[in-house]
């Protein structure tokens, strides 16, 4: 493996701005100082007038192999992962078989070996009935358990309150949720269906799916990992009253409940049906301005924690269905750094704080080993970013297998040059490396 000294870029790290030179050997950081000299088969990258950011870590993703692989899969959005200066991924069980046995999980685990651009974790999928394979899950190599508490694809709807409780009183694992009450949700499609007809409009989905549902779901699940002492994270909040859940009032590794918001529930608002419609139809839905502001709030509060993405990608022909028959989610995950750092340049969010969000504190959160930072010794996971390099998303730049993406139009202010994964040039002056430089995530528990 060649060493990679690069020069002259300022480094965003642990609420520091710094100019400073980074040296990689063997796939870590050697050495972080000031005028580092160039060592014998060493190339060197000149990062003058870039930033130099720990690669992002997204904390939730659906890359959607085996089984809906006409969607993407894992080879094609690790790449779109790269193209954003995300350098690993948490992807969810929720494929064609659902990774809720052992078995299915390893083969995830054995294809993106093979074919990860990006590093790796899969979360162990938990149902009504497999509550002895969820207990054999490693916490050594395995993110943690994903419980769908609202609809999902499959078998994977966990509604039954005396399997839930046993699943967050027998495991110390950390235990991801989606959470939106499943009756709630029908009651509100009902309603819509009687107003109108076949053809509901894709402005009803934030009333179809709404607040409600998504608080007392996950009010609910707080209240059972309280009971049971699990160690809970609520994936992507929609709502601004969920987020007085939620405590800031300790530290994140004292935390043993924790929130997650994802790029779009921070973006955009009910106002955009009109113009996205279906595009922009995820579950949680996307909800009001008021419940955006409320969420952003939260997040610089630090009631949230963790910056993700819920990359969900589906054809363009699926989305562009009635309401009723198109699938939720959208892909994201090659926008939602440069998506951030717009907040950054409109003076919404610092970019420490993005870097905190996106890099240290999944980090943190999943006691991932050795990455997550820019500290010598850590894995050389870097994304180098322009910050002064406008570009506009159109259907032809999009690197999901896709095609699209909700923020086609949009011209960004930042570009990410080049990413590096365990010491090697995954993406280089915005080229991607055919090379498959991922590994599988670890984590210190």
């Amino acid at each position: 493996m060649k060493s990679i000294l690069i020069k002259n870029g300022t480094i965003v790290n642990e609420g520091s701005v710094f100019k400073s030179d980074i040296l990689i050997e063997n796939g870590r950081i050697s050495k972080i100082s000031d005028n580092i000299d160039s060592i014998a088969d060493c190339e060197v990258f000149d990062a003058t007038n870039k930033v130099i950011l720990p690669g992002v870590i997204d904390d939730q993703v659906h890359f959607r192999e085996p089984g809906l692989t006409h969607k993407g899969n894992i080879n094609s959005e690790s790449r779109a992962a790269i193209a954003g200066g995300t350098t690993s991924f948490i992807e969810q069980p929720n494929t064609v078989p659902n990774a809720v046995t052992q078995e299915i999980l390893e083969e995830k685990y054995s294809i993106a070996s093979q074919t990860s651009h990006a590093n790796y974790s899969f979360m162990m999928g938990g149902t009504n009935d497999n509550l002895e394979e969820v207990l054999k899950t490693n916490p050594r190599n395995v993110a943690g358990i994903k419980l769908f508490l609202g609809s999902s694809t499959g078998n994977m709807l966990v509604d039954n309150q005396d399997v839930l409780e046993k699943i967050f009183s027998s495991t110390k694992m950390l235990i991801a949720v989606h959470c939106e009450d499943e009756q709630t949700i029908r009651e509100n499609l009902e309603k819509a269906k009687e107003q109108f007809g076949d053809d509901i409009p894709v402005t009803q989905h934030p009333v179809i799916r709404s607040a409600e549902a998504c608080y007392k779901s996950s009010s609910k699940a707080i209240e059972l990992a309280k009971k049971t002492g699990a160690r809970l994270h609520v994936f992507h909040l929609s709502t601004g009253i969920e987020t007085d859940l939620f405590r800031n009032d300790i530290p994140l590794e004292e935390k043993m409940i924790t929130a997650e918001v994802c790029v779009h529930h921070l973006t955009f608002s009910d106002e955009d049906y009109l113009t996205k419609g279906n595009f922009i139809k995820w579950n949680p839905a996307v909800k009001s301005a008021s419940d955006r502001e409320k969420i952003w709030e939260a997040l610089l509060d630090d009631r949230i924690d963790v910056i993700a993405t819920d990359h969900a990608p589906h054809t363009i022909e699926e989305k562009s269905k009635k309401y009723s028959e198109a699938p939720s989610g959208g892909p994201l995950v090659q926008h939602s750094l440069v998506a951030m750092l717009e907040f950054v340049k409109e003076g919404k969010i610092s970019i420490e704080k993005v870097v905190e969000k996106m890099a240290h504190n999944p980090a943190k959160l999943f006691k991932i080993e050795e990455r997550g930072f820019i500290k010598e010794g850590y894995f050389a996971d870097l994304a180098i970013v322009d910050l002064n390099d406008p570009w506009e998303v159109t259907k032809e730049n999009v690197v999901a297998k896709c095609g699209w993406s909700p923020f086609e139009g949009k011209t960004f202010s930042s570009k990410v040059d080049s990413t590096i994964v365990n010491g090697n040039f995954a993406m280089k002056n915005g080229v991607i490396s055919d090379g498959k430089f991922g590994q599988r995530l670890l984590f210190n528990r």
